[in-house]
C-alpha cells in the first residue's frame, strides 16, 4: 500500500445552481448605468418610440451574444470564460493576451469605474472630505475583495440579498413613477443632434456584464446544460426590468424632461417623493453598485486563476484556496490593481468616465475575437454541443458586427470634442497596456 499518496491540488467546486448563476449575472448587469445613462440615450433619440426601441434592441443584441456564449460554454464548461474559449479557438497567445488585458485593464478598470459611481452616491450620504468619492471607492473595493476572499458561499449569498433589494427598489420606483400623475414634457420640436448609433453605445454599456456568467461554468452544477439557462434567462430578466424602468422615466418626465436631466432617476424621485427621495435613491444606487462590484470581483479572479494555472510565470495566481473555495491569490492581485486604478482615476476630472474610456476599446476587441472563435471551433470540430446557436450563422454574424461597431466607436471617442480632451489619454493608456502583454507573453512562454 502506498504510504505517500500524491497530494491533490484544490480545484473549483460545483457549488452554484441555475438560480445562483442568474442572480450573479443579473447583478453584474444591473448597476449604476440604469441610473446615469437613460438621459444620454434620450438625448440621442428622435422620439419616445425610438428611445424604447433602443433599449429593446440592446436586449436583443445581448441575447444574440448570450446565445453565442451559451454554445461556447456548452462546448467548454470550464472556469475561465473567454480565456478558455480563446485558448481552444485561437491558441495560447490570444488567451494569454486576453487574460493579461482582463487583469490589468478590462475587469479591474470596470471594478474601479463602478466603485467611483458608488463613491459619488455614498458621498451624498456621508462625505469623507475633498476626496470622498475616491475614498469610498477604495473602501468598496477592499470590502468586496475581502468578502470574496472569505468564500464563494458568502459572496453568492450576499449577492442574492443585494439583488433582491435592488430589484424591489427599481420595481417600486417604476410603479410609483407610472402612477405619479406627473405632466411629462415633450421633446422640443425640430430637435437636432440626435444619433441612434451613439444612443446604442450608452444602451449597450448599460447592458454590459452578461458575459461574466461564462466565468462561472467550472462551478455550476451540470454546466453543459445549465449555462444556457443562466445566460438566456439572465438577459430576459434584465431586458424586462430595463423596459419597465425606462417606461416609467418617460411617463414621469417625458423625453424632453429626460434629455434635460443630469440624473434622471434622482429627478423622478424628487417628482414623486420630494427632496427626501434623493437620500433613498442614493441608498438604492449604492446597493446597485455593490452588486456589480461583488459580481465583477467574483468572476474576474477566475480568469487570473486560469492564467496562473497555465503559465508558470504567473503560477502564484493559480493557487485555489480550499477553505471557502476561492482563488485567493488572484483575488488579492486583482484588488491591488483595482486600487491603483482608483488612485489614477482620482486625479482626473471624472473617475467614472476615465475608467470607461480606459477599458472600452480593449473590452470590445476581445468581445469581437470571442465571437469569431465560435466560427473557428465549429470548423475544427464536428461534434454537436449540448446547445447550438439557433439561426447559425446569422446570430453570431449580427453579434460580431455590433462588436466591430462598438470597437470603432470606443476608439473614435478620442475625437469627441466633449470627451476627447478629458479622457483621450486614458483610451491610449488602455491600448498601450494591452499591447504590453505581447512581450510579456514571449517571456511567459519561456
Amino acid at each position: 500500500m502506498d504510504s505517500n499518496p500524491v497530494a491533490v491540488t484544490p480545484q473549483p467546486k460545483s457549488l452554484l445552481s441555475v438560480t445562483d448563476g442568474i442572480v450573479i449575472t443579473v447583478g453584474m448587469v444591473i448597476g449604476v448605468g440604469i441610473f446615469k445613462l437613460p438621459s444620454l440615450v434620450a438625448g440621442n433619440s428622435a422620439g419616445p418610440a425610438e428611445f424604447l426601441l433602443a433599449w429593446l434592441l440592446g436586449g436583443a443584441v445581448s441575447l444574440c451574444g448570450a446565445l453565442v456564449y451559451a454554445e461556447l460554454a456548452s462546448r467548454h464548461p470550464e472556469t475561465g470564460g473567454e480565456y478558455a474559449f480563446l485558448m481552444r479557438g485561437l491558441g495560447r497567445g490570444a488567451a494569454f493576451l486576453f487574460a493579461w488585458s482582463r487583469m490589468t485593464v478590462i475587469q479591474t478598470g470596470a471594478i474601479a469605474a463602478v466603485a467611483f459611481a458608488f463613491g459619488d452616491y455614498a458621498s451624498e450620504i456621508v462625505r469623507l472630505g475633498d476626496s470622498s468619492a475616491a475614498l469610498w471607492a477604495a473602501i468598496a473595493v477592499v470590502a468586496m475583495t475581502l468578502l470574496n476572499f472569505a468564500g464563494t458561499l458568502q459572496s453568492k449569498t450576499l449577492q442574492k440579498y443585494m439583488l433582491i433589494a435592488l430589484a424591489v427598489a427599481l420595481v417600486l420606483l417604476s410603479l410609483v413613477a407610472l402612477l405619479s400623475g406627473g405632466t411629462p414634457r415633450a421633446a422640443a420640436p425640430g430637435s437636432h443632434g440626435t444619433s441612434f448609433g451613439l444612443a446604442m453605445i450608452f444602451v449597450l454599456f448599460t447592458y454590459g456584464g452578461w458575459n461574466e456568467a461564462a466565468y462561472l461554468a467550472g462551478e455550476v452544477r451540470d454546466a453543459r446544460r445549465n449555462m444556457t439557462r443562466i445566460l438566456v434567462w439572465g438577459i430576459v430578466a434584465v431586458t424586462a426590468l430595463y423596459m419597465l424602468v425606462n417606461a416609467s422615466y418617460l411617463a414621469a418626465l417625458g423625453l424632453g424632461g429626460m434629455k434635460d436631466s443630469k440624473a434622471v432617476a434622482a429627478d423622478v424621485m424628487r417628482l414623486v417623493a420630494g427632496e427626501k427621495g434623493a437620500m433613498l435613491l442614493a441608498l438604492v444606487v449604492c446597493v446597485a453598485a455593490l452588486t456589480t462590484i461583488n459580481a465583477a470581483i467574483f468572476t474576474g479572479a477566475r480568469t487570473n486563476w486560469a492564467l496562473g494555472r497555465d503559465f508558470p510565470l504567473f503560477r502564484g495566481l493559480g493557487a485555489w484556496r480550499e477553505t471557502g473555495s476561492t482563488p485567493a491569490n488572484a483575488l488579492v492581485i486583482q484588488g491591488v490593481i483595482a486600487l491603483a486604478l482608483v488612485a489614477a482615476g482620482s486625479v482626473t476630472p471624472d473617475g467614472f468616465g476615465a475608467m470607461v474610456a480606459y477599458t472600452a476599446p480593449v473590452f470590445w476587441t476581445f468581445f469581437l475575437l470571442t465571437g469569431l472563435t465560435l466560427f473557428v471551433l465549429r470548423a475544427k470540430s464536428g461534434e454537436r454541443p449540448v446547445f447550438a446557436v439557433p439561426l447559425y450563422p446569422l446570430v453570431p454574424i449580427a453579434f460580431c458586427a455590433m462588436c466591430a461597431f462598438m470597437l470603432w466607436s470606443s476608439i473614435d471617442y478620442i475625437r469627441n470634442p466633449d470627451f476627447g480632451p478629458k479622457f483621450g489619454d486614458m483610451v491610449l493608456a488602455g491600448l498601450a497596456i494591452m499591447a504590453a502583454g505581447i512581450p510579456v507573453y514571449w517571456l511567459a512562454r519561456k
